[in-house]
């Protein structure tokens, strides 16, 4: 097995060494976590009408009370770090360093920290094999990066990824993201059954006659419109929820990039974000030279993405890289 390339080490490792200010609030919860919280409220209803009428249909009215409160108490697990571990290393297939891997990683994120006035030890590191240059914060105590992160950029460049992540740690958007999506899975996972439930009324309509099939429609579009004329203050929010998301995510990559520019990490997370740039424009030039050409997101796809694009965030950064007067 050839021996991984470890990038140049190039940071100014100001705090090793030094007695470290610890900040008062080691975390909190800004108003893109607040967002993503208040846009799954309609989410959480619809899960919490779900599981009552689940549970209250298998165990009665006092088991299916306490089954409802077991639920309702259950999003807690996103704060216990045993179980935020283990969605770690079953769901999103992280391990944790190797020791030549931490001998590397813990310095880099000690100064990150430091910087910051976090408690490092209060983040669990972990490893996540891949080829591309990424990293991710996860729960609330999970902060994962790349083997190719971790081994082939310049270590400068690897704070600067470390300090986007502590970001969105201190920022809360981990801990929310995951605590609304969390509190909306019940109302997802029955919406996902009535699509198939539909498909297959459709499918076997379709058996006896066209007229079976144009009813079931219509049917079907009764119950629609009826359900945003009674509940619309349910529905409509469920509807434009996707988007208010994706437009808080975009706003939490944009605070966490100015996180870790205020730490000191501007140039280097430009650096960083060059070269996601300039992958793209490969990827394009390779798809042109075999005569194909790159499929440009819509509009629509714009909206539903989670994170801004490249120049978007390299002009967020800008002011950070002036030279202070």
């Amino acid at each position: 097995m050839p021996h991984p390339v470890v990038a140049p080490d190039d940071l100014d490792y100001r705090h090793q060494g030094s007695r470290i200010h610890v900040a008062h609030h080691q975390r909190g919860a800004d108003a893109t976590a607040i967002g993503q919280l208040a846009t799954q409220v309609p989410s959480f209803l619809v899960s919490l009408g779900v599981v009552a009428a689940v549970s209250f249909a298998t165990f009665g009215t006092v088991l299916g009370w306490l089954a409802l409160l077991a639920w309702l108490a259950s999003g807690a697990l996103v704060f216990h770090r045993p179980t935020e571990l283990l969605f770690a290393r079953r769901v999103l297939k992280l391990r944790a360093p190797l020791a030549e891997e931490r001998a590397r990683l813990e310095p880099i994120w000690r100064e990150v920290t430091a910087r910051a006035g976090i408690e490092g030890d209060t983040y669990e590191l972990m490893i996540e094999n891949s080829t591309e240059l990424n990293a991710s914060a996860a729960a609330g105590h999970v902060v994962s990066v790349t083997t190719y992160a971790l081994n082939r950029i310049p270590s400068s460049n690897l704070a600067a990824v470390l300090a986007h992540e502590l970001g969105h740690h201190t920022g809360g958007h981990a801990w929310a993201g995951l605590l609304g999506y969390w509190y909306s899975l019940p109302g997802r996972i029955a919406w996902a059954l009535t699509r198939w439930v539909v498909r297959i009324a459709l499918a076997v309509s379709q058996v006896f006659s066209f007229l079976a099939t144009g009813l079931l429609i219509l049917f079907m579009g009764m119950v629609v419109v009826a359900g945003f004329l009674v509940a619309w203050y349910i529905t409509i929010p469920l509807v434009v929820a996707p988007y208010l998301l994706a437009y808080a995510g975009r706003q939490g990559e944009l605070r966490a990039d100015q996180a870790a520019a205020a730490l000191g990490f501007a140039p280097e997370l430009t650096q960083v974000l060059h070269h996601f740039q300039a992958e793209e424009d490969a990827a394009k030039a390779y798809a042109a030279a075999q005569g194909k050409r790159l499929k440009e997101p819509g509009g629509l796809a714009k909206l539903l993405s989670s994170h801004p694009d490249n120049y978007t965030r390299l002009r967020a950064l800008e002011p950070y890289l002036r030279p202070a007067r």
